[in-house]
């Protein structure tokens, strides 16, 4: 660590809002050139602990300190120029605006009579993104075309336009790929290196351990504690933060595996899907692993009618069934909860009643109108038998927490009855408890004889919830392993292409494709 001067300090805050004691008595520091971890469960204070140290609210009780001396933060702006910035999950840019315009947004270079210099402000965007190690974004370019990992870069740039010595991070690799996820960690280190300090929120807590010096676990608004990252473990913080160890993290039950209900036979779409055969027994979760762009997504979406096949053989209970579309899909059984809940899962803006209804509106229809009655029982059913924590079936759905918000996608496909549950990254951007207990319920559905085939980027969740593992690579499967044989080290081996299976498993050439040992 380059200095271990403290930045910012939060000294025993206290925040409360209409019947919620958000924090209590919550101490937390950054120093320059570390990164520190802010971790716990949502709803454990996260959220309003930035917001406070951001401007965004002020605190009940208690104080800040920058740079030694104890301040008060009316706005945001009031942050800022105290050198504290926020990069939020739901990144705050002008799609419409050119790089250079978003990242002087609000204190752009002028001329002497006071207008905005265009050419000085490119120039300085440019040395800026440069110092970053960012040469690949043109700073004329609007905003709105970019990734969202080049968006992140261009909001890093913006915080440092004014002079940042403290950057707060939330989330920052919920919604970006692996190799943006690398990017953003060298850029990390590079602020480091200029003893920036950076607060660090993150779910993945893989990632506190790849790019953290501390971490801070809260718990229901309360300090639990700091720790130096290289002294502590996943198992500790995951205690820390929910009161239960690791290994509670999968509760995989016992079920009796039965017939064949799912079969894809030499399914093919595009060089995405190629030559692609599984079976799905009733009562079984297989996983199924692989790198992105490997083609997982790309075989539940076939499946499911969303990108029909070109090409293969698609058998429920032995019988073969043609699939064109998602209404054909959820006719024979089949269910699918998308990898994004946010934009293809729910309408977030609707009521959870609504959510819950959106399957099955014609069984809830008359005459062309919907039985209100009937909706609200449904609803009402799924908060009940998926434990939703919602006030009542009536709750806009975008209030509720990450987890709830899936259990409702998953009460919604639950609803149709399926036979066949397709379910693409379950966990994705829901906090370790909330995890757990959609692992929990998703062991539940398949002791109850449904067929689950659980795509996930996380191998710890492959290797912890699945019966049988499947491999994808370049649009091929390319490995099986049953839970005996499955580590992590053979799947990694087998999603790198360097797997040469025995028994039963398949084995992987150098091109990808895949022959039967």
């Amino acid at each position: 660590m380059a200095d271990s001067q403290t930045l910012l300090e939060l000294k025993h805050i206290s925040k409360s809002f209409p019947g919620v004691k958000a924090l209590d008595d919550v101490s937390f520091d950054v120093r320059s050139g570390e990164v520190h971890a802010l971790l716990g469960e949502n709803g454990a204070g996260k959220s309003t602990l930035i917001k406070i140290a951001s401007g965004v609210y002020q605190p009940d009780g208690g104080e800040i300190v920058v740079g030694g001396k104890a301040v008060r933060f009316g706005s945001p702006r009031d942050a800022q120029v105290h050198g504290i910035a926020t990069i939020y999950q739901e990144l705050l840019l002008y799609p419409e605006l050119s790089v250079a315009e978003n990242i002087f947004m609000g204190h752009a270079p002028r001329t002497r009579l006071g207008a905005v210099n265009w050419p000085e402000m490119r120039r300085k965007a440019e040395e800026l993104l440069a110092s970053l190690n960012i040469h690949d974004l043109d700073v004329t370019t609007k905003v709105g075309r970019l990734t969202v990992g080049n968006r992140q870069r261009v909001e890093i740039a913006k915080a440092l336009s004014m002079n940042a010595r403290v950057l707060i991070m939330d989330e920052p690799t919920a919604a970006i790929t692996e190799a943006d996820v690398e990017r953003l960690f060298e850029i990390i280190r590079l602020l480091k290196g200029r003893e920036v300090g950076v607060v660090y929120i993150s779910h993945r807590l893989h990632e506190v351990f790849d790019i953290g010096d501390r971490v801070t676990v809260l718990r229901d608004g309360r300090y639990i504690a700091t720790k130096a990252v290289a002294e502590t473990t996943e198992d500790e913080l995951v205690n820390m933060m929910v009161g239960r160890t690791l290994d509670t993290m999968f509760p995989k039950l016992e079920t009796q595996v039965g017939e064949v209900v799912l079969e894809v036979r030499g399914l093919s779409r595009g060089r995405m899907v190629r030559d692609v055969s599984f079976q799905l027994r009733a009562g079984e979760i297989v996983g199924m692993a692989g790198l992105v762009g490997s083609g997982r997504s790309e075989v539940a979406q076939t499946i499911f009618g969303l990108t029909p096949p070109q090409a293969g053989t698609i058998l429920m209970r032995g019988r073969e069934i043609k699939i064109k579309s998602p209404r054909q899909a959820m006719r024979y059984g089949i269910a699918y909860l998308p990898e994004d809940r946010g934009t293809q899962g729910l309408i977030r803006q609707m009521e959870l009643r609504h959510n819950t209804s959106l399957t099955v509106l014609r069984d809830l229809s008359r005459a062309g109108f919907i039985n209100r009655q009937k909706e609200m029982q449904l609803a009402q059913s799924t908060i009940e038998k998926l434990s939703i924590r919602a006030y009542s079936p009536l709750q806009i759905v975008g209030k509720l927490s990450g987890g709830n918000q899936q259990k409702v996608v998953v009460g919604k496909w639950l609803a149709t009855r399926p036979r066949v549950l397709i379910v693409d990254e379950p966990t994705r951007g829901i906090d370790v408890g909330a995890k757990a207990e959609i692992h929990r319920l998703l062991s539940e559905l398949a002791q109850q004889g449904l067929a689950i085939l659980m795509i996930s980027s996380e191998l710890p969740e492959i290797l912890g919830m699945s019966d049988r593992i499947l491999v994808m690579r370049e649009g091929r499967l390319v490995a099986e392993f049953s839970r005996a044989e499955a580590t992590q080290e053979n799947v990694g081996m087998a999603m790198m292409g360097n797997w040469t299976g025995n028994g039963n498993t398949l084995k992987v050439q150098a091109d990808g494709a895949a022959w039967q040992a």
